[in-house]
Order: structure tokens, then sequence, then C-alpha cells
């Protein structure tokens, strides 16, 4: 990630759209998805699950990445205990990365079926909700898009940090489709402070640097959820040092 760290996805689908013309815009969706999955696959998966787990391995601003991704969970987490009718519920988790909100779902009652675009994060979210006894959550690698079916919770959280904006619109529209009663999205909002931090971020490319990061203008989240047919219930905004994002809750209308 570059200076400014908006909320990365634990491995997730990735759709860059070159406006230029529809070939280019193919080869950039399919090379940055690409880009994605190998980062998430290697050198990715041992720095984020650092970060999303106990480990002491971690500096100053990853810890605060961790903070920060934690309290957008706990937040959610705190939502669906308050409304305390999940047990037996399907949860669909898009971009599941470690199992960070899939996992406690799990714990909570809920039929879990969540996706990464990384088979390393998909396959370490197995291995640990395994080793809590969980067996009512399936774990399996996929791209956002090519996740099917219908569940009454669908959860994407932190991952449209890889959505450029002409992306973003289909890419809710898609989760809303999912959805039988409840859409969870969370996104790194895009004002003109965060968008300074990110620009300064981007002048220090140095080893670190990952894949590309995008900042989201909540209207378009918030149109493309109206436009699906879900109106946003509840919201919440975490903001620590290096970690910003959005959070919204859309029921079916």
């Amino acid at each position: 990630a570059s200076a400014f760290v908006a909320p990365r996805a634990a491995g997730v689908s990735s759709v860059v759209a070159a406006p230029a013309s529809s070939a280019l815009s193919m080869a950039t969706s399919v090379d940055d998805k690409t880009e994605v999955r190998e980062y998430f696959n290697t050198e990715g998966f041992n720095r984020w699950n650092k970060i999303y787990s106990d480990s002491d391995e971690v500096n100053t601003v990853q810890l605060d990445i961790r903070n920060g991704h934690d309290q957008t969970i706990q937040k959610i987490l705190n939502w669906i205990e308050a409304d305390g009718d999940i047990s037996g519920k399907t949860v669909c988790d898009c971009g599941c990365g470690v199992g960070s909100l899939a996992i406690p779902l799990a714990q909570m009652g809920a039929k879990i079926s969540a996706s990464d675009i990384s088979d390393s994060m998909a396959g370490e979210a197995a291995e640990r909700a395994k080793a809590l006894g969980i067996k009512n959550a399936k774990f399996y690698t996929s791209d956002l898009e090519s996740v099917t079916g219908k569940y009454d919770t669908v959860t994407c959280v932190d991952v449209a940090i890889h959505y450029p904006t002409e992306k973003m619109a289909e890419m809710v529209g898609h989760l809303c489709s999912l959805s039988k009663d409840r859409v969870l999205v969370s996104f790194a909002p895009k004002t003109w402070y965060y968008s300074a931090l990110k620009k300064f971020g981007e002048l220090f490319p140095g080893p670190s640097k990952t894949t590309r990061a995008y900042l989201h203008e909540e209207q378009v989240v918030r149109d493309a959820l109206k436009k699906a047919g879900f109106e946003v219930a509840r919201e919440e905004m975490t903001g620590t040092n290096f970690y910003f994002s959005r959070l919204l809750e859309a029921k079916k209308v």
C-alpha cells in the first residue's frame, strides 16, 4: 500500500475498465484482477494474514489498519447481534479474506458461504474455521462477479478498494442481485481529504507498493443500491490514522 492506506480487501475481485476502447478495457480488467489475485496469493497473503490476526509481527501502520478493520467488523456484528435474528439465515460473504467476518457470523448460527479471489486467503479462512470446530461455513475461491445464488444477507467488507468508480455501481448491483433481504458494503470514501492523502502516498511507491487503490463517491454507491431496489437503513464511518471505511447497510424495499 502507499502512505495512505485505505481499507485493503483481503484478496478480492478487482475489475478495472479503461475508457479508451472495449478491447483495452477488457485487457486492463483482466490485468488488474490477475494483479490482485497474484498479490494476495503470495506476499500479500503473508502481510495481510499477519494484519488480520493476533500476530506481533506488524508495524505501527499495520497495527492501525488492523484496529480500523476490527472496528468495522465489530460494528457489523453489533448491528446483527442487536437484530437477534441471524441464526439459521444464509449469508454470502464476498471477499472474505481470512474469515474476519464470516467466522463470527457462523458462530452466531448463520449458514455461511464465503469466497475470495485468493486461494491462499480462502484456504486460511477455512483452516481457521476448522480449528474452531465450525461446520456451518464453506469457503471457496472465486472472484466476486462469479458468485451466484440467493442469500438472506450479502456482505462485502473492505473490498471496493480494488474497484474503480466506473465499475463500482456494477459491483454493488451484483451484490444486490444475490440478496433476498440485506446488503452490507464498505468502501473508502472519496473526499478531498482522503484523496489528498492518497495522492501524497503515491509519491512514495517504495517496496511496499501493492495493488491499485480506489476511493469512491458515496452517492455513486447509494444510487446503485437504490437502483437495485435497496434502501440504506444504517450507516457508520470508521477512521483511524491509516484506515478509512464507510459502511452502509441496505435493506430490500
